[in-house]
């Protein structure tokens, strides 16, 4: 009998290891930093005139935690750190304070599954006439927790979601580094704008050589004879993408790292998505052709998705939450 997939967002639900510890009510639906502060996180907010929202002049990261257990935390610190690098920002706390201020927002919540978000944006400190000095910014550090949302439904992941290769080309990295993950979404979102009206649920942008590059908020892996292929580059490092490369090293999968070519996910065995906020989500059908020529995950998609779980559950990458840490 074909190994079926987990249904995790039952199971996150139901099963007594992801119940919620003890809580302050006040951090009912998630918790928030906002620049020297915590704050339930419908009572945080930035200024409309900042530059986070008037420029996207922000890089941020993005981090799960599962059964109270930060997934690959230093992974995301270290890609933080380069992001902000990238980018030509200062950080306005330590590495250390970084992961103080994670772990005690996901404590305050008391959720053991969990998207925890955090950003540094530049605020210009004097008139608009001085932003070509640098020592004219000033950074300014902002998080939140919520509860796990997951990119798609239990019902979504055990049939596959339908695709299209999009007609809207990913933003060129010469212009924007998709390495520094940041909120430069338009082209993103107007692709998948396009998804819902050729009757699909994603898409996946290619570059101006017809090359993949990246789903809005996840990376693209397709499965060929046996062997995975992602894009090499035009695309965000992401962590989830960089777990599912350790698994196939574990289990003797040849995974490529290399330019793929859109014709090439059309002609695909199988294929999915990764991210944090979703983990491994299979697709069913791009453009139209049904993967595999049966419906639902494939044999790999599926091992390697509850692999993914069932390792992260047993501590795999682990960095505990104490929910007893007292806040100041």
């Amino acid at each position: 009998m074909a190994e079926a997939i987990l249904p995790i967002r039952k199971i996150m639900k139901t099963d007594p290891a992801h119940a919620r510890a003890p809580h302050d009510p006040r951090y009912k639906q998630g918790s928030a930093f906002v620049v020297d502060h915590y704050c339930p996180l419908m009572e945080a907010s930035v200024p409309l005139v900042s530059d986070l929202v008037l420029h996207s002049d922000v890089v941020y990261d993005a981090v799960t935690t599962s059964r109270g257990n930060f997934f690959r935390l230093d992974y995301h610190q270290d890609r933080f750190a380069r992001s902000v690098n990238l980018v030509r920002m200062k950080h306005p706390f330590s590495r250390e304070q970084e992961a103080e201020v994670l772990h005690n927002l996901v404590a305050m919540t008391g959720l053991k599954d969990t998207l925890v978000v955090w950003m540094v944006s530049r605020q210009l400190k004097g008139e608009r006439g001085h932003a070509a000095n640098p020592d004219a910014w000033e950074s300014q550090f902002y998080a939140f927790v919520v509860d796990y949302p997951s990119l798609i439904t239990d019902e979504q992941r055990i049939r596959g979601i339908d695709m299209i290769v999009s007609e809207q080309l990913r933003i060129s990295p010469k212009a924007v580094d998709p390495r520094a993950k940041n909120f430069h979404w338009l082209d993103l979102n107007m692709s998948l704008h396009e998804a819902g009206d050729r009757g699909a649920e994603y898409s996946v942008l290619p570059n101006e050589d017809d090359n993949l590059t990246e789903c809005p908020g996840s990376n693209i892996f397709l499965v060929k004879d046996g062997e995975l292929f992602t894009p090499s580059s035009g695309c965000l490092e992401g962590g989830t993408r960089d777990a599912v490369i350790e698994l196939c090293k574990d289990l003797g999968i040849r995974c490529h790292v290399t330019d793929v070519p859109s014709d090439q996910l059309r002609q695909a065995d199988e294929a999915f998505m990764a991210s944090s906020a979703g983990s491994i989500m299979p697709v069913n059908r791009v453009d139209g052709r049904l993967l595999g020529d049966q419906d639902g995950p494939g044999a790999i998609t599926t091992r390697l998705h509850n692999l993914y779980w069932e390792r992260r559950w047993d501590g795999w990458r682990a960095d505990p939450v104490d929910y007893d840490r007292k806040v100041v």
